[in-house]
């Protein structure tokens, strides 16, 4: 029989205070204009930094198994291809525009 670990509730409140802390930074980064590449890259990296405090603590992944954490890893690998694909996409699609004259 495996262990459980037990998460206290001041750790999960100081998880809250990250997360209320990183939406008030994605706030105050859509309000400021820092330059094409940079505003993406911001927003992307609190939103990275949010996700990885909700899956290690929220769903638990911090005190999982070995196992647990190379399937976590594999998902964030598939989304980072995914995202990759999806912007070499996009950013290809302004060369052969259909609907430039």
């Amino acid at each position: 029989m495996s262990e459980h670990h037990i998460v206290t509730p001041a750790t999960y409140l100081k998880v809250l205070i990250a997360l209320a802390v990183l939406m008030v930074l994605t706030i105050a980064a859509a309000e400021v204009h820092f330059g094409e590449p940079f505003n993406l890259m911001i927003a992307l990296a609190i939103a990275v930094t949010k996700a990885v405090l909700i899956v290690l603590f929220f769903m638990h992944v911090k005190y999982s198994s070995h196992l647990t954490w190379v399937f976590v890893g594999a998902g964030f690998f598939w989304f980072i291809i995914m995202v990759a694909l999806t912007t070499a996409d996009y950013l290809s699609r302004g060369w052969h525009s259909p609907f430039t004259g």
